[in-house]
């Protein structure tokens, strides 16, 4: 999630006179002195080389601790600095553009040019101020000028550096939670067995492939495009397996083509005789017999989403969180690492129906032990976001108290279902090197 600050900011200037370094100062309303820039990497063409001021005709204050956290210096690196970026300027107000677009309507609008400014700070993350209303000065006379194949190669150069930086950055974070855990965890991270230590890298792998994707798609949509997933995939994926020096993969022979589509077809008429077999059946519940609805979930799966659903309902109708309220507060980490761990246990529990499904056959283990430890770590963030709710008394401190007494027991339950299952994963790599 990006800091998207334009309407807060007063008046700014850009100074990308010394080639290699972008450094500038903003106002903010309700600050008095500015926040400064010294960031890697350069602008585009039209800013490169040039010092420009530009001053917001109109600027608001926002909610009282919309600039909370925000760094007084921002170090990092360039994203995109532009001041010719052509966007659609409506030639009337907001008020009379939302009319129109509700009576389905088109506005009267021109191009315009619109101030661009992005980078990726050190200690914010993504940030973005973009408007077509400032009004831009810029010196006529350039200290260095770029040409269109260096502006071409600089826009390539500044997105291959953010990618970087918020790898290093999220590496950092990653390293910074792995050692939190490792003071405070019942037991370490370390795999234990070489299956395990497979299915995280497998996971690290595909989080870093999401994540540059999702960059990707962000960054063109933000340019007005409409980006391809599959393609952008599909060359992600062979990015990473050039860094790696991984061989591009073999296409599959006719007879691995025809081998697959048999399985395929097998996969299908049994799922079909399955589900025929049920619908015959009549599968019962409660005093009439053993079966299980397919529509319930995991006893834990259900404990954590029923806490999701009430720390919703709760934190909303008693005011303590709201739609403005952004990721990085306390009682939204609460809420958040709850949901998202939810998820994580959803997707390792949900063929889980009955003691003889548990623990999983060694050979879905080590992915059922990945979502796990990712489902653990949320709700770990949960419990931290609890604790920054003491320190600044948010909400209601028996609430706090319950809370986290009932994300501790589910930590718990986690806790245990992750050694059953390395427990699986141990017998079967030592009757592996014993049979050998």
């Amino acid at each position: 999630m990006a800091w998207r600050i334009d309407e807060q900011l007063v008046r700014g200037e850009i100074d990308n006179r010394e080639r290699g370094r972008v450094k500038g100062r903003l106002w903010f309303v309700g600050m008095a002195e500015p926040v400064r820039l010294d960031l890697q990497g350069n602008a585009w063409r039209d800013v490169a080389g040039h010092l420009i001021r530009f001053t917001n005709p109109r600027p608001k204050a926002g909610p009282p601790d919309v600039l909370k956290g925000f760094a007084r210096v921002q170090r990092g690196v360039v994203g995109d600095i532009t001041a010719s970026r052509k966007v659609k300027v409506p030639d009337c107000s907001m008020e009379e553009v939302m009319r129109l677009v509700g009576e389905g309507k088109r506005f009267p609008w021109h191009w315009g040019n619109s101030l661009y400014l992005e980078w990726h700070s050190e200690r914010n993350g993504r940030v973005v101020i973009e408007s077509a209303t400032f009004a831009i000065e810029i010196d006529p006379d350039a200290s260095w000028r770029m040409s269109k194949a260096e502006e071409a190669r600089q826009q390539e150069e500044n997105g291959r550096a953010m990618m970087t930086f918020l790898e290093r950055d999220a590496a950092a974070l990653e390293a910074e939670q792995a050692a939190k855990e490792a003071a405070d965890a019942e037991d370490e991270d370390e795999p234990t067995t070489r299956a395990e230590e497979s299915a995280d890298a497998e996971q690290a792998r595909m989080d870093l492939l999401l994540d540059r994707v999702q960059a990707r798609m962000h960054r063109a949509e933000e340019a007005g495009e409409k980006p391809d997933f599959e393609k952008v995939l599909d060359e992600e994926r062979a990015r990473l397996r050039r860094e790696r020096g991984e061989p591009e993969p073999e296409p599959p022979t006719p007879e691995e083509e025809a081998e697959r589509a048999a399985w395929i077809e097998e996969m299908n008429a049994a799922a079909e005789e399955a589900l025929k077999e049920m619908e015959e059946e009549q599968w019962k519940n409660g005093e009439e017999g053993e079966g299980f609805r397919d529509d319930r979930w995991h006893p834990l799966v259900e404990r954590c989403n029923a806490l999701t659903h009430r720390l919703h309902d709760q934190t909303r109708a008693r005011g303590w969180l709201g739609d403005e309220e952004g990721p990085e507060h306390p009682l939204r980490e609460v809420v958040d690492g709850v949901m998202i761990a939810g998820g994580k246990l959803a997707g390792a529990l949900g063929t889980v129906h009955d003691a003889q499904d548990w623990p999983p056959d060694p050979l879905c283990a080590g992915s059922t032990l990945t979502r796990l430890k990712k489902a653990r770590g949320h709700l770990r963030d949960a419990l931290a976001g609890l604790d920054a709710a003491d320190e600044q008394d948010l909400a209601d401190a028996d609430w706090r108290r319950e809370v986290r007494e009932e994300t501790k027991e589910l930590l718990a339950e986690v806790q245990r279902l992750i050694r059953e299952v390395r427990a699986v994963l141990k017998l079967s790599e030592e009757g592996g090197r014993g049979e050998g």
